[in-house]
């Protein structure tokens, strides 16, 4: 069915009779004509899903009889008129997902007869006004995804009719009101990543009907209140992450309908209570990162087909309960970081819908089950820091779809089996701190999708197989501390994806080949130390423009160092110490300020910290003359040098930096100067500048600046006084008083401080002044790409929004598999794609992201994502994965094919996902899904954008493992454009 574009036309104001005017799911833009106020006869005015802009006009408070009122999903801006104050009898107004500014109007109170308020993802600010509290008959009020703050008003318990309570995702504070108490016909109460504080008031527990209730990321303190097993009904409890202390109280073994519980990331105490064993509705149990003692219930399983159990990071001891899979729906397991003892039971080794087992960080004894890999979906095994021992068994080749198998710090011992070769899926292997013998199997050459290996500190013998150099996915290559020998083989070279290569410790001898400066992605370290390499440093190694820390020492290296390593300008610290090397030290920016530790024990070696060149022997030994490699004081002296050598770096910036400072004289915020330091700037452009400068090119950060607004913070265009242009985000320190930069602050600088690639955001720098902490980026001035998909006019064709798609991915493709630590956005949405002037994405927003490195990382269950973005799995594992950002970027895809928001109404489907494959089934995959917008008259044109779409389905697969990883899906975008359509995808293309 075509849909309607162009403007409403205002002679619709003259039907006089007119009661219903459905205009919704078209293509209307501008603004609501004010004409429509005329209708006076007018129950039913539909809008939404189109493109409309501008305000409500105020004539739309003249519509009397107005019952039904959907504007949902358009570009409506502005504050909401007070006028609304006068429809008496209208019972629904749905207006989310929409640009709307400003305070809800208290005259919203007059609304007598409204049962329904959407106001969803919005830019609304202020308090919610107390007049609310007076709609009687209201039912759900839905507010989330707002900016609203200030306390939640007590008056909302006085709307005794509400069903729905959703008030997440704002800035409210203070405390949970008691008076919600009142609210006997609740059934969901949503008040989740606020920062409300104070205790949960017993009175919750007054909520008879409520089913969900969900108070996570917040500030709550106090015990959990007993009362809350008052409410029968409840099926969802969430807490996680806030600050509540006491024990779980043992009243909760009595809610019978309970079947997701999440008290994850506080301070609980005491046992877990034995009566959980009992709960037969219970699905998810995640009480992960608190202090909780004893033993887990023994029957725990026994009477529930529970999906997900997660008490990691606590202090449990026993035994693991046999029947935790005693209904074979166990998807997710982590016990880890306790004090568990015992093998693992078979009722685990036998639960064939296990996903994940992870039992890192116990004192569990034993074998490694034979059995284990009779679970076909097995995808990760960890098992590290136990008292495991014996072999691995030949039995581990029939894991098909393990992903990940991590058995470091065991008591391992034999030989690896060659089966470990069948391990087509296996990414992450790791077995070190072992007592593995015997040689490394070339079978284990055969893992093709290998990212990480990890045989450090065994007994393993024998050459390294070239075999190695196949590993074209490999990412860490870790071999210290064995008794390999033979030549370091030159197929090393082959590993462009390698970020780490440790090889320290062992006894190779022969020359460093050259290829090993063909590793151009090699950042985080080179370790070849303590070996018996001879010959020259090979200059190639000066391509290593990324590397961080360079350890060749303790070897039978001869000749200079490489005046080539003027290039390796990451270098944080390097060793040369006890070698055979010559001549003087390079004057070189990387060598200049390490220290001297880093040379010692080279009789020829002369210059830099060593001194003068002169025929004279060093008059500097702190031992003697000795390569003995197996020497513990040696390895002492080179590992102290090193890390001497870093932390001398650190202290002359840090010096140089306290020298250069400006003194600041002002305090431009307009907060009251604190004695202390009120302004620090960290790594920001070379050009240099001052606080004020900021507060000067922002007019101190007047709203006439802003140019975005996010849930990390307010974004602001800045000239600079060199006529640089940055954007400046602003964060506000939740800690009074505190000028430590904040948690969440702190987390995003680590991450992206050191990331570079074409389409990634900059991080110029970041400032913290009194209490503010502000990012400096890389401005992209055609703002974001949701902002160009459903803003007032869209004109971009399929070619530049191909190459937007696919720069997003090489950018995303980066993070997850070319940072160290690996890094998921769980963010990717529209509105995080941000364009520069041609028009090249660029990712950012790492406000929500999350540097992954240990599995067991604590911050994986906090909720993640947008609306509308979050993968399906989400909802029952709390867990983000790299394949959670792929589902997102899926949904992107979706946008950029089809125009549509990621949200679309209930009767379509709720979501874009479901839309596409809604119509897909209805009328198959043709071009009626594409955006209207864009020029299908080529078929090559068409056909490529329906390829891309078979690609966003896989994205957006319901299984996480059917999903493609990002490298892949760079590779299939790619290929798809050629053989199709044959757009130039190389850096630097014009796509204006």
């Amino acid at each position: 069915m075509e849909r309607l574009t162009r403007n409403i036309p205002k002679e619709i104001g003259n039907c006089s009779s007119l009661e219903v005017l459905n205009l919704n799911d078209n293509e209307f833009e501008a603004q609501i004509p004010k004409e429509l106020g005329s209708l006076s006869n007018l129950t039913t005015l539909n809008i939404q899903n189109n493109r409309l802009s501008g305000p409500f006009p105020d004539e739309i408070g003249n519509l009397s009889s107005l019952s039904q009122l959907f504007a949902y999903s358009n570009n409506i801006s502005g504050s909401l008129p007070s006028s609304l104050g006068n429809l008496k009898i209208l019972k629904w107004f749905r207006a989310g997902q929409n640009l709307l500014t400003g305070s809800l109007p208290s005259h919203i109170g007059s609304c007598e007869s409204l049962q329904y308020l959407g106001l969803a993802q919005n830019k609304l600010t202020g308090e919610i006004p107390k007049e609310i509290g007076m709609l009687k008959n209201l039912k759900e009020l839905i507010l989330w995804d707002n900016q609203l703050s200030g306390l939640i008003p007590e008056e909302l318990g006085n709307c005794t009719n509400l069903s729905t309570l959703a008030l997440y995702d704002n800035k409210l504070v203070g405390r949970v009101p008691k008076e919600l108490g009142n609210l006997i016909n609740l059934k969901a109460l949503y008040l989740y990543r606020n920062q409300l504080n104070e205790t949960i008031p017993r009175e919750i527990g007054n909520l008879s009907s409520a089913e969900q209730i969900d108070f996570s990321e917040n500030s709550l303190t106090g015990e959990i209140p007993v009362e809350l097993s008052k409410i029968k009904g409840l099926r969802l409890l969430y807490l996680f992450e806030n600050h509540l202390s006491g024990v779980i109280p043992v009243e909760f073994t009595t809610l019978n309908n309970l079947s997701k519980l999440d008290l994850s990331i506080n301070s609980l105490t005491g046992p877990i209570p034995m009566g959980f064993q009992y709960l037969t509705e219970l699905l998810m149990f995640q009480l992960f990162d608190n202090s909780l003692s004893g033993s887990i219930p023994r029957k725990l399983g026994a009477y529930s087909a529970l999906w997900v159990v997660d008490l990691s990071d606590n202090q449990l001891e026993g035994r693991i309960p046999p029947p935790l899979c005693g209904n074979s729906n166990l998807i997710f397991l982590n016990l880890g970081l306790n004090r568990l003892t015992g093998n693992i039971p078979s009722g685990v080794t036998n639960c064939k819908s296990l996903v994940q087992l992870l039992l890192v960080g116990n004192s569990l004894t034993g074998s490694l089950p034979s059995n284990l890999c009779k679970l076909v979906n097995l995808s990760a095994v960890e098992l590290g820091q136990n008292k495991f021992s014996g072999p691995i068994p030949p039995e581990i080749g029939n894991c098909k779809t393990l992903q990940r198998l991590h058995l470091s710090y065991n008591y391992f011992t034999s030989e690896l089996p060659r089966e470990l070769g069948n391990l087509s899926r296996l990414a992450s292997f790791n077995i070190s701190s072992n007592s593995f013998t015997g040689r490394i199997p070339p079978e284990i050459f055969n893992c093709k999708m290998l990212q990480r290996l990890d045989l450090s500190r065994n007994r393993l013998t024998g050459n390294l197989p070239g075999e190695v150099g196949t590993l074209s996915q490999l990412e860490l290559l870790k071999l210290s501390d064995n008794n390999l020998s033979g030549i370091i083989h030159p197929a090393l070279g082959n590993l462009l994806r390698l970020t780490e290569l440790q090889m320290g410790g062992n006894s190779f001898y022969g020359n460093i080949p050259s290829e090993l400066g063909a590793l151009s992605s090699l950042q985080i370290a080179l370790n070849l130390s303590y070996n018996n390499l001879s010959g020259v440093i090979p200059p190639e190694l000066g391509n290593l423009v990324l590397l961080e820390y360079l350890m060749l020492n303790n070897n039978h290296l001869t000749g200079e160092i490489p005046g080539s390593f003027a290039n390796l300008s990451s270098l944080l610290g390097c060793n040369f110490s006890y070698n055979d090397l010559t001549g003087p030290i390079p004057s070189l920016p990387p060598l200049n300020n390490m220290a001297i530790g880093s040379f010692i024990e080279n009789k020829g070696l002369c210059g830099g910290p060593l001194g003068g060149c002169n025929p004279a022997p060093s008059s500097f030994s702190l031992l003697p003359d000795t390569k003995d490699k197996g020497s513990r004081l040696g390895k002492v002296v080179a590992i102290v040098a090193a890390a001497i050598g870093g932390v001398s770096l650190i202290l002359i910036v840090v010096i140089i930096y306290f020298m250069r400072r400006p003194v600041e004289t002002v305090a431009p915020l307009q907060e009251k100067p604190s004695a202390a330091r009120v302004s620090d700037i960290y790594f920001s452009p070379k050009e240099g500048f001052t606080f004020q400068n900021l507060v000067a090119a922002t007019d101190n950060f007047d709203e006439s600046f802003v140019v975005g607004r996010g849930a990390c913070g307010t974004v602001y265009k800045a000239v600079l006084p060199s006529g640089h242009v940055i954007a400046v985000k602003k964060l506000a320190s939740n800690r009074e008083g505190n000028n430590n930069v904040d948690n969440s602050f702190r987390a995003e600088i680590l991450t992206l401080g050191n990331i570079r690639h074409r389409n990634i955001v900059k991080l110029y720098g970041f400032c913290y002044h009194q209490g503010s902490n502000l990012l400096l980026y890389e401005y992209m001035s055609r703002g974001s790409l949701g902002e160009l998909l459903h803003g007032a006019s869209c004109n971009v064709d399929w070619r530049t929004r191909f190459l937007i798609a696919l720069g997003a991915a090489q950018g995303l493709a980066y993070l997850h598999h070319d940072c160290k630590p690996r890094i998921f956005h769980r963010d990717i949405k529209s509105n995080n794609i941000l364009l520069d002037d041609k028009f090249e994405a660029h990712v950012g927003d790492f406000g929500l992201a999350k540097v992954i490195d240990m599995p067991q990382s604590k911050s994986m269950s906090a909720i993640a994502g947008s609306y509308g973005y979050i993968a399906p799995e989400y909802a029952y594992t709390m867990k983000v994965t790299e394949k959670s950002d792929t589902y997102s970027y899926g949904v992107v895809l979706l946008e950029l094919l089809t125009g549509r928001t990621p949200v679309q109404p209930l009767d379509q489907g709720g979501d874009l996902v479901t839309w596409v494959r809604n119509f897909i089934r209805d009328q198959s995959l043709s071009p009626g899904i594409l955006d209207a917008r864009l020029n299908q008259r080529d078929e090559s044109t068409v056909s490529h954008m329906l390829t891309v779409l078979k690609i966003a389905l896989i994205c957006t697969s319901l299984s996480p493992s059917d999903r493609p990883t990002m490298r892949e899906v760079v590779l299939m975008l790619i290929e798809s454009n050629r053989r199709e359509c044959h757009f130039d995808t190389s850096p630097g293309h014009d796509t204006d």
